[in-house]
């Protein structure tokens, strides 16, 4: 079964983990899942006993695309089957129950999954039903236990916020994007010579309309000035825009100066 358009070009993407349900109730959700993991750049999927059987259309038709992640999906009977290939398993879980296993948060599990995958270990993360979870003896097949640090109030998500929030992390723990960014489009950040020479021809026309005549406080009010612009990064653009309007003034306050005049 595939969807009606073939969904987005998905493949895998290097050793990532593979997505355990366990007992999933809802084609809904499972397609939701699947949607999930296209945006953290997961791929393989497995489904344990899910209640409903598969394939399941709604599956598809609530993945949003990432039809490929479902067409590729496998079903397992237990637990143990389906992750028997993998070398190391982590299985998420809000309430550990009198377990001794080693509990990371979401990020901390993405970054040792990290190393785990560049040593060429496969991996596998398990998620439990929706209402229950995992059981003792679902995460009996775990090596250790993942936790997401949310407000201790209200901790509820539903399987695909809980499979995002893996997904998320697992991609932005190799993920280089700056962590701020200025957004430019056409023009570009401009260089202090740029800055420079607007600030001369705003000092100097500053000057010539008597703004600057207090010759005592004229260095504090032209450093004040070069602090306002220097604080953030103007962009080329925006140094065109302030010549044309400070020109523009200049010529508005000598035409208007013949006018007196005459």
């Amino acid at each position: 079964m595939t969807g009606r358009d073939g969904g987005a070009d998905l493949h895998p993407i290097g050793n990532s983990p593979v997505v355990v349900l366990v007992r999933p109730q809802l084609a809904d959700n499972i397609g939701a899942c699947a949607r999930a993991m296209a945006n953290g750049g997961l791929f393989h999927l497995r489904l344990v006993a899910p209640r409903d059987g598969w394939p399941q259309e709604k599956a598809w038709r609530n993945s949003s695309g990432a039809d490929r992640i479902l067409d590729a999906a496998t079903v397992h009977d237990t637990v143990a089957d389906a992750v028997a290939d993998l070398h190391r398993v982590f299985a998420t879980c809000p309430r550990p129950r009198h377990i001794v296993k080693p509990v990371l948060t979401a990020r901390g599990a993405a970054a040792e999954m990290r190393l785990i995958a560049e040593r060429g270990l496969s991996i596998g993360l398990l998620f439990g039903p929706e209402r229950a979870g995992l059981d003792n003896d679902d995460m009996a097949q775990a090596d250790a236990l993942v936790r997401y640090p949310l407000n201790p109030a209200f901790m509820s998500l539903n399987l695909a916020q809980a499979v995002m929030v893996m997904a998320y992390e697992w991609w932005t723990a190799a993920d280089t994007t700056p962590g701020r960014t200025l957004m430019t489009n056409e023009t570009k950040v401009a260089t202090k010579g740029q800055l420079e020479n607007f600030l001369a021809h705003l000092t100097d026309q500053l000057d010539a309309c008597g703004f600057l005549r207090n010759l005592p406080k004229r260095p504090g009010m032209v450093r004040n000035i070069r602090h306002f612009f220097q604080r953030g990064e103007v962009t080329e653009q925006e140094l065109r825009t302030l010549h044309g309007i400070v020109t523009e003034l200049a010529i508005g306050r000598r035409q208007r100066g013949r006018l007196e005049e005459e």
